[in-house]
């Protein structure tokens, strides 16, 4: 069987390829891949309560319903 070229496939494309097909590592680690090559995330230490993420506006605004 021939492998999807997960470098066409858009990010959402891929993320529901991986969770259709748990078990293609290669779909995964091209997964990966791309989310560390976007590197989107916001980094911040463990919360202690939720209180602290009032600490971290910018993490909350990227969830927040304007």
């Amino acid at each position: 069987m021939k492998k999807p070229n997960f470098q066409a496939m858009s990010q959402k494309e891929l993320h529901n390829y991986v969770l259709s097909h748990r078990e293609d590592n290669d779909a995964f680690y091209a997964y990966v891949d791309r989310l560390h090559a976007e590197a989107n995330w916001i980094e911040m230490p463990p919360l202690k309560s939720l209180e602290d993420l009032e600490n971290y506006p910018e993490f909350v605004n990227r969830f927040r319903d304007d």
